[in-house]
């Protein structure tokens, strides 16, 4: 029996491939994800549709602890389900081999990826809150967005970034504005310096056209095709040193960038929590704290004071603030 066929006996639904393209692209997901993006926060839901798609064979679990929640991934036959239903057209060709063999990767690959996915699932949530918006793309598979640019140091790399999202914004005119953000969620394994090329490839990719030319529009139109660069940090101190660090790029980094916590992410993606580099070069002017944005300044040491300090003074912006 086809796996398609074997779908139909619990009368697949449009949700359903809509979950499993999701999870198709994201690699792996928890229950809760899959709860808040798919079903509204319908846990109970969530459950029984999950049990009946596991049953199906459509997905299964990664080996987990007893106390840890479940995660899931893909099986051989949510994967031919897709490909049977023309979904895996509008990918790149993979083998279903291939396919399998991504969804095995170390712990701390599947970490970072969840805490990616956590990101995701904070701002469908978050739109519950705000029926202007609607989010039209959130892919987070890098392959699916990486691109070539060259970073500050004057270096050509290969930039994957951890999610691309696509906002539409419905105007009090009736007309619709579109927000592009890339995404970039770290878990402090990074040096401040591959974050500061990251960043630098960022905004080369903007300024040279070249994320234009991917939208189909000319490399000349490319001041029509803004984005900014979301960076999400485990700590305020990691937030505020990436901050500095940006600030003394050559030339420096100052609003194409925004930053901000995990727990302030997972709280309310859209409120009034992020930072840019010029709030934070702002908040410390004329302190003990100025030089660090400086080109020169020596290496960081830690100061606790230092946080509350900013934090105190920093005037933090929205995520659609010009």
């Amino acid at each position: 029996m086809s796996s398609s066929k074997r779908a139909s006996s619990f009368s697949l639904q449009d949700r359903d491939l809509l979950l499993l393209r999701d999870l198709f692209e994201s690699r792996v997901m928890t229950g809760q994800h899959v709860a808040e993006i798919h079903f509204n926060g319908r846990k109970e839901a969530t459950k029984k549709r999950l049990q009946k798609l596991k049953e199906a064979g459509l997905i299964t679990e990664w080996p987990r602890r007893a106390y840890e929640p479940a995660i899931l991934f893909l099986a051989r036959g949510g994967i031919r389900l897709l490909k049977e239903h023309g979904i895996l057209n509008e990918y790149p060709a993979f083998s279903i081999l291939a396919l399998e063999r991504r969804a095995r990767v170390s712990n701390v690959t599947i970490r970072h990826e969840l805490a990616v996915l956590d990101v995701k699932t904070a701002f469908h949530m978050a739109l519950r809150d705000h029926p202007t918006l609607s989010i039209v793309e959130f892919c987070t598979w890098p392959r699916l967005i990486e691109f070539e640019a060259r970073n500050s140091y004057g270096s050509d790399i290969l930039v994957k970034p951890d999610g691309f999202i696509r906002i539409h914004e419905k105007e009090a005119d009736g007309g619709l504005s579109e927000h592009a953000f890339f995404l970039e969620v770290d878990r402090s394994s990074e040096t401040q310096d591959t974050l500061v090329a990251k960043a630098s490839a960022y905004l080369d990719y903007y300024k040279s056209g070249n994320f234009a030319v991917r939208n189909g529009a000319y490399r000349s139109a490319f001041k029509e095709y803004p984005f900014r660069v979301l960076m999400v940090f485990k700590t305020a101190e990691r937030r505020n040193n990436t901050a500095a660090r940006l600030l003394q790029n050559n030339p420096p980094i100052l609003t194409h960038v925004c930053l901000a916590t995990i727990d302030e992410v997972l709280a309310d993606p859209f409120g009034t929590i992020w930072i840019r580099p010029i709030d934070y070069r702002d908040a410390v002017h004329d302190s003990p704290f100025d030089g660090e944005t400086r080109r020169g300044h020596r290496a960081y040491q830690r100061r606790a004071e230092r946080e509350g300090f900013v934090e105190a003074r920093i005037e933090k912006v929205g995520l659609f603030t010009d």
